[in-house]
């Protein structure tokens, strides 16, 4: 040993220490008990797991048809004839059917006119009395909103001065446009005419048959309007008149009361359009009046001499 060096304790070499391997704790397993109680029902499960499906899904579909059932009303049973008739008797009691001669005015009422026609030359307060002795009352339809006409000829002729009267009770003066001698018609053209004005509807009498309902419109001894029903009589009628003046040919016939003053007004079929021109009546006295027996002008001839479209 080297002097100046001292030495506390000796040298000597250390050996590593040894480490020793730390074992993992071990699992610690189910008890034999619990694992035979849990792998049975899972086997069971596994092999039965497509049918409890299959029997889920039927019980849910078997539920929800049960409340859709519950929920749905009941199909109405099917409706027989016997509950037609019910029903209709039961509407009959409480609320009666419009007849047809009602129908056909209100499709027609607001087309209806007075028409009055003088013969007096002037008129004076020595002439007042005289000229309304020498007046006639008729009636008339209007066929043109714009106040054309259709009457009887026989109501306005050798008149110098025609005034129709509207629905609304508003007057006017008017012209006779033109005349058809052969069937005793006239067209009038009123000078004024109502805002509001509408013309009757048309129909060609041509499919008309006998014992068909109908009504006649007009202005009887200057009452009205005045409404009366009945029906065809006859068709293709010829008429001539007691003085030998008028004699009309193809005419309808019908049983509806007419009377001076009726002439010139609508014949309506129950759909309320206009088949005829009341021209005329059969009187067995000398005081002409109603006798069941009436004529009118089918209403193709009449539009004709208005000059409208044939049908």
């Amino acid at each position: 040993m080297r002097r100046g060096f001292y030495s506390a304790a000796p040298v000597t070499s250390r050996k590593p220490e040894r480490q020793i391997p730390v074992q993992p704790a071990p699992e610690v397993s189910a008890s034999p008990v619990a694992e035979r109680a849990k792998t049975p029902w899972r086997s069971r499960y596994k092999r039965h797991e497509k049918p409890m499906l299959f029997l889920a899904g039927v019980a849910a579909a078997v539920v929800l048809v049960a409340i859709h059932a519950a929920l749905t009303p009941p199909a109405p049973a099917p409706i027989t004839q016997d509950d037609i008739d019910q029903a209709v008797a039961r509407t009959l009691e409480t609320k009666p059917v419009p007849s047809p001669a009602v129908k056909a005015y209100q499709a027609v009422r607001s087309s209806i006119v007075r028409v009055r026609a003088s013969s007096g030359e002037g008129i004076g307060e020595g002439l007042v009395a005289n000229e309304e002795a020498r007046r006639a009352t008729g009636s008339g339809v209007v066929i043109i909103d714009r106040g054309v006409i259709l009457t009887s000829l026989h109501v306005v002729a050798g008149a110098s001065r025609v005034r129709v009267q509207f629905e609304d009770g508003m007057e006017a003066d008017a012209s006779v446009v033109s005349t058809q001698p052969e069937m005793d018609l006239a067209i009038l053209q009123a000078k004024q005419v109502p805002d509001d004005l509408r013309a009757a509807t048309l129909r060609s009498a041509k499919q008309l048959i006998e014992g068909e309902h109908v009504t006649a419109i007009g202005f009887p001894f200057g009452i009205g309007p005045s409404v009366s029903h009945g029906v065809i009589s006859g068709l293709k009628r010829e008429y001539r008149a007691p003085d030998g003046e008028r004699a009309l040919s193809n005419l309808i016939q019908f049983d509806a009361a007419a009377n001076p003053g009726s002439s010139g007004g609508p014949l309506v079929n129950a759909a309320g359009e206009v088949i005829g021109i009341v021209t005329a009546i059969l009187a067995t006295s000398e005081k002409a009046g109603f006798a069941g027996i009436a004529f009118a002008v089918p209403i193709e001839m009449a539009a004709g001499a208005a000059g409208l479209p044939p049908f």
